[in-house]
């Protein structure tokens, strides 16, 4: 075929999106409906837990439409990273799902199932024999981080979904997956330049973000051609620009001119960008390096204790003045009260003041209020609750110098005014595997449901 389209319908399975984007990308006759379900964005504690960080409601409703829209078409639906993080809870999550739907279509469909958990027992064999390494500014894995964690997963690249579309599942649901492969397995499988595809998957997994304006809720969609790709939104609200596009390739990554992943690197030194009519934007130029190693990213989480926060508000100036020194006094207290217990945490996110940069902040000035966020952590429950509600009731009454009300010091939005939060979590695996077989990690299961 002389083009390859691809429709994606949002940046994450769950956000969303407008059913006249959707419909429209459907007119455009796609070959493909990909979809990126997850992210490390929202923190470990979804891989940790277990759990999706986008809810069922949303995510089976736009499964509905997905999963319609591809069986009458006759054309693959393929999920990335399913249920937010992408371990077996979480593929096994999105496949109730997806059985629901089809039950209540009707329908039978052929489903790929590819799950990307890695057995800690052939981790620690790869350890020992130095096929594991730091990705980025972490120390070096450990065998004591390998069997805390509560899951790990591989993130795969192309061969896996592309030994799927082989199978000639209809749906493709995939445990962690480097975001662009979802969008760019077909492609490649028909013999599209390698670069481009992985390049316009790139962008595509963000859907309508990388338009303007930007949504992670709408649509967007990619012609694939021999030497090129084109981008257009799909709702007559946005435009893709070069501007747009552009931003969105660097779209957290750190250097402008790799993109590392599964396999390679894309070079973006001779990549051009041109706007056409109509809102698109064409790219080209894009190279792709091979490493000589296949290596896959590596992550996992462990759990380190249990969490209990308050919120409360300042707003006395005279406090607000001192507010560094009297936390420090106060979280000086609580250690001596608790001499006994010290594998504990004791962190005040203070909003209006450093709440988001912390000692990054460049704004010396505090706001005329704070909103502050008093956290424990501690192995038990028990004693975050314990830790965060001394803290909590102390603070509320410390004496500080200039003090004209003995009243109390906070304003609290809620009644009980400690939350016990649970678990928490860390990622303690973000690390490179090197693997001699792309697919060996990833066992493909062919389900008739």
């Amino acid at each position: 075929m002389s083009e390859l389209r691809v429709l994606s319908p949002t940046a994450i399975l769950g956000y969303g999106f407008p059913l006249s984007s959707f419909q429209a990308g459907l007119e455009r006759d796609p070959h493909v409906i990909a979809v990126d379900a997850g992210s490390t964005d929202p923190g470990p504690y979804y891989l940790g837990a277990g759990k999706s960080f986008t809810q069922r409601a949303p995510v089976k409703r736009d499964l509905h439409y997905l999963v319609k829209a591809a069986l009458e078409r006759g054309i693959p639906l393929i999920i990335g990273t399913a249920g937010g993080s992408g371990a077996k809870p979480h593929v096994d999550w999105t496949l109730e799902i997806i059985k629901e739907i089809l039950q209540e279509l009707g329908v039978r469909a052929k489903l790929a199932v590819i799950y990307s958990d890695v057995d800690r027992e052939l981790l620690l064999r790869e350890l020992r024999r130095g096929r594991i390494q730091p990705l980025g500014p972490v120390g070096p894995l450990t065998e004591e981080e390998i069997l805390a964690s509560s899951h790990i997963v591989a993130q795969m690249g192309l061969e896996p979904i592309m030994e799927a579309l082989e199978a000639g599942a209809q749906i493709i649901v995939a445990g962690r997956a480097y975001d662009p492969t979802v969008f760019a397995a077909l492609p490649v499988l028909k013999g599209y330049d390698l670069a481009l595809a992985l390049h316009m998957g790139k962008i595509l997994e963000c859907a309508a973000i990388a338009a303007s304006p930007g949504s992670g809720s709408d649509c967007l969609f990619g012609y694939l051609q021999e030497d090129a790709f084109i981008l257009e939104a799909l709702s007559p609200e946005r435009t893709c620009t070069k501007l747009s596009v552009a931003a969105h390739t660097l779209y957290e990554k750190s250097n402008p001119y790799e993109l590392p992943g599964p396999g390679g690197t894309l070079d973006l030194r001779e990549t051009r960008f041109a706007e056409l009519p109509g809102g698109k934007v064409k790219v080209s130029g894009t190279r792709f390096r091979p490493t000589e190693k296949y290596y896959l990213k590596l992550e996992g989480a462990r759990q380190v204790g249990y969490r209990t926060i308050s919120i409360a508000g300042v707003r006395d100036p005279i406090m607000i003045s001192q507010i560094d020194d009297i936390i420090a006094a106060v979280k000086e207290r609580v250690a001596d009260n608790f001499r006994d217990l010290r594998d504990y945490q004791l962190h005040v996110h203070c909003y209006g003041k450093n709440g988001v940069m912390g000692s990054l902040e460049p704004q010396i000035e505090p706001a005329h209020e704070l909103g502050l966020v008093m956290e424990a952590v501690a192995p038990t429950q028990e004693v975050a609750d314990t830790i965060c509600s001394f803290f909590r009731s102390t603070l509320l009454h410390y004496g500080y110098p200039g003090r004209k009300s003995t009243a109390g010091n906070l304003a609290f939005p809620y009644s009980p005014s400690d939350t016990s939060t649970g678990a928490v979590y860390r990622f303690n695996i973000y690390h490179l595997l090197e693997v001699d077989d792309p697919k060996g990690l990833f066992p493909l299961e062919i389900r008739e449901e």
